[in-house]
């Protein structure tokens, strides 16, 4: 029992650490010379692959030594990691989450837009850089079987609004109940209302919908099983759901000390599609090929190491 408590102790101390604006011990500040590259990323397959990603495109490229920080909790634990300079590459992060989350401004709908708004204040508050979309968006998304799609006439979201009230969905239950972006304002703005909508992990939706024990589920747009169980993705045709597209942020001292940095990253602007992360994600997460991994077949598969002899 006091085993228990002492662990629970540590795990609460550590947020509040990370929360707080503290660094840990040996990780970074004023522990980490500037000149050392030490990416971030959050504990997910998807973070992890696109952490790999800039990794090995750094070592390719330049004779650089890289830190990998590959634990990271959240974007909040991500974003101070960056301010405090435990790490100064955050591999994934996606707009939505940091324009709402770490600059709690107002949603912003359209993805150019939104990626200003974040390219400006990361730049004037925090000095930092985003760089340009890896090409990919990780949203909230609606999604139905092939079977159900066929039958239906379903392609984009408004085709629900005359058939919903014969259909289940499932959906993540955080979203449910939440203000401005949750169940309630998506049935207003689509004038949609379903025959019974059951809250659930957003990590069972998947199964859910293949089996045909929901008709429609809310999932994540780049989830790996999407392609796994041939699903099909609604359009977002109202643009309820705000852009979270995925770039790289670098600190501004890193890019003015090792600027040659900036070009080899931005080879990755731009090179990854939904449908290609939803296949890395697969990859990572049903077949249990390692982060690293994954990320070396991609950039092999498309020539980011044309004349590697490895």
């Amino acid at each position: 029992m006091k085993k228990k408590s002492i662990f629970g102790l540590i795990i609460i101390s550590s947020a509040i650490f990370w929360l707080g604006g503290c660094s840990f011990p040996g990780l970074g500040g004023a522990n980490r010379s500037e000149e050392t590259i030490a990416i971030g990323s959050m504990a997910t397959s998807e973070n992890q692959i696109l952490a790999n990603l800039t990794k090995q495109m750094i070592e390719h490229y330049t004779d650089e030594k890289v830190v990998m920080i590959n634990n990271l909790g959240t974007s909040t634990v991500a974003h101070n990691a960056m301010v405090n300079e435990d790490i100064n590459i955050s591999a994934g992060r996606y707009t939505g989450t940091d324009l709402s989350g770490t600059l709690n401004l107002e949603p912003e709908k359209d993805p150019k837009k939104a990626f200003e708004i974040v390219s400006k204040e990361f730049k004037s508050r925090y000095q930092q850089e985003w760089l340009p979309s890896y090409g990919f968006a990780n949203t909230y998304a609606f999604m139905v079987s092939k079977k159900t799609a066929e039958k239906y006439k379903l392609e984009k979201i408004s085709d629900l609004k005359n058939v919903a009230g014969e259909l289940t969905a499932g959906v993540d239950t955080s979203w449910i109940n939440r203000d401005g972006d949750g169940y309630k304002a998506f049935s207003d703005t689509y004038d949609v209302s379903f025959k019974k909508v059951y809250p659930m992990q957003i990590g069972l939706v998947y199964d859910a919908v293949a089996a045909e024990k929901m008709d429609v589920v809310l999932g994540y747009s780049t989830d790996g099983r999407i392609s796994s169980y041939d699903l099909v993705i609604l359009e977002d045709d109202l643009k309820f759901f705000p852009p979270y597209d995925a770039s790289i942020v670098m600190s501004e001292t890193l890019i003015k000390n090792k600027p040659e940095l900036k070009p080899i990253l931005e080879k990755l602007s731009g090179k990854i599609d939904t449908e290609t992360m939803q296949q890395l994600n697969y990859e990572a997460d049903n077949n249990l090929l390692e982060p690293e991994n994954v990320a070396r077949q991609f950039l092999r598969d498309n020539n980011f190491f044309e004349g590697d002899d490895n």
